[in-house]
């Protein structure tokens, strides 16, 4: 009997392990060559529980942190890949400008000075180690726990992008405004997929946007309606009373615009609540509401909402965790650099490092 005990709890533990070696080879198998998970662990070990630290620092001094984190790591990895361009203060280009002053970011980004501490502070510990795009890439999964995610590993070794333009965002970057349609070809161009397009919007269930944003919906809509008719009506007055026309004294403008939470029930907690209010008519942007009424993906928006279980901690086992896990991953594999003589590392994720400040090569944990 006792022999056969032993040998069910080894068959157990056997079973567990190859459970266990599936995930992390479904995490494996998406990881592009030279990405690897634990990339800093000989090279620079307290690298992931440092911006931890600072990540949680920061969202206990301003809730709405972990947000601008996520939406920092969309917005560069969209853009010329996850090589940290959009730190960038200035471009070689003489006369050019940067992604940083697009409409698309400027003033509405939020959590640079977190990635600046993050690097300097990372700067004292491994000096020349870890680059501004792994320290992004990390910071996005520790906004997304701190908003109640439960993690997921992040696969380490990107270098960071030697330029930065404008130019680059268009057509890059999906819009507020845009349709399902508009939206999966932006996705689809980068590797992803349309669930990932709807997986990805929940991060929407934190954080929020300016008004000049989607006023567009609230006034002057189109010819046979002021609003838009797809919006609630009860929530589009009341999103009236707070944005201000376009054009009126009070709309002119943009950056002293007050911002309103995509989803105001649960607006710093990540959970299903987001998919609920898009459902419901609620969603804040043309984009939100797309996702509703377009046929394609709306089961999937509704599989979501049921979903209660997403983003809980310990919650291992529910399958919106795992795909929203899955698709920050691959999102950040988007057109990354790696290996020696693609970009550099920087010194100051604000500026390209100078010519004769020579970096020495990355290596991985295991070398």
């Amino acid at each position: 009997m006792a022999r056969f005990s032993l040998l069910v709890l080894a068959a157990l533990i056997i079973a567990a392990a190859a459970s266990s070696s599936l995930h992390r080879a479904a995490v494996d198998a998406a990881i592009v060559e030279g990405l690897q998970v634990g990339f800093y662990d000989r090279t620079c070990p307290e690298a992931e529980s440092t911006i931890r630290e600072i990540v949680n620092t920061d969202k206990n001094n301003d809730p709405t942190i972990p947000a601008g984190l996520i939406r920092i790591f969309f917005h560069d990895c969209f853009v010329k890949g996850c090589d940290a361009s959009i730190l960038l203060d200035e471009t070689p280009t003489p006369g050019e400008e940067t992604e940083k002053q697009s409409p698309a970011n400027g003033f509405t980004l939020n959590g640079l000075s977190t990635i600046d501490v993050a690097k300097s502070t990372i700067e004292s510990l491994c000096p020349r180690t870890v680059s501004c795009a792994d320290i992004v890439a990390f910071a996005a999964r520790d906004a997304a726990v701190a908003a109640g995610h439960p993690g997921y590993p992040v696969a380490a070794g990107r270098r960071d992008g030697l330029g930065s333009l404008k130019s680059s965002l268009p057509g890059n970057l999906p819009g507020p405004g845009q349709g399902v349609g508009e939206i999966t070809r932006v996705f689809v161009g980068k590797g992803m997929t349309q669930e990932d397009a709807v997986v990805l919007s929940g991060a929407h269930s934190i954080g929020g946007a300016h008004c000049f944003m989607f006023s567009d919906r609230l006034y002057n809509f189109s010819a046979g309606a002021d609003v838009d008719p797809a919006m609630d009506p009860g929530y589009a007055g009341m999103l009236r009373t707070v944005c201000p026309a376009p054009g009126s004294p009070d709309g002119e403008d943009p950056e002293n615009a007050p911002k309103v939470a995509f989803d105001a029930r649960t607006e710093q907690r990540l959970d299903t609540s987001y998919f609920v209010e898009v459902l419901s008519r609620r969603g804040l942007l043309g984009s939100d509401n797309a996702l509703a009424e377009d046929p394609g993906t709306r089961p999937l928006v509704e599989a979501l909402a049921r979903d209660v279980q997403l983003f809980q901690p310990g919650r291992e086992s529910s399958c919106v965790h795992r795909k929203f896990a899955e698709s920050m991953q691959k999102l950040g594999m988007v057109d990354v650099l790696v290996g020696e003589g693609n970009g550099e590392i920087r010194m100051d994720c604000r500026a390209v490092n100078t010519p004769g400040e020579q970096v020495p090569p990355t290596l991985p944990s295991e070398f």
